[in-house]
């Protein structure tokens, strides 16, 4: 069992290149993303960037690969846990 569950599991690896073109792999979906922000759901965790500008400019969720361009500002990770609660409203869940 334990090595089904290390198959799943992709290489997470961010590259970033002069704060202008990052790529990111091992990511299992893009949740929003604007010209603000970008919101990923990687398997090392939620992943925030923030910057301006910002274009997914490629997406490859069966090779779990996005390329994001713009001027980035910061790379956030935090735990996956309270993303996903269904059945609660974003306004909800940020007002707790």
């Amino acid at each position: 069992m334990e090595d089904l569950n290390a198959a799943k599991q992709r290489t997470h690896k961010l590259m970033l290149t002069n704060r202008r073109t990052c790529t990111i792999s091992g990511v299992c979906d893009v949740l929003s993303f604007d010209v603000k922000e970008v919101l990923l759901e990687t398997d090392q965790g939620m992943l925030m960037i923030k910057g301006d500008d910002l274009h997914v400019s490629r997406l490859t969720l069966d090779k779990g690969e996005v390329d994001v361009d713009g001027k980035i500002d910061s790379f956030t990770y935090s735990e996956t846990a309270g993303y996903g609660n269904k059945g609660e409203s974003l306004l909800s869940r940020l007002f707790k």
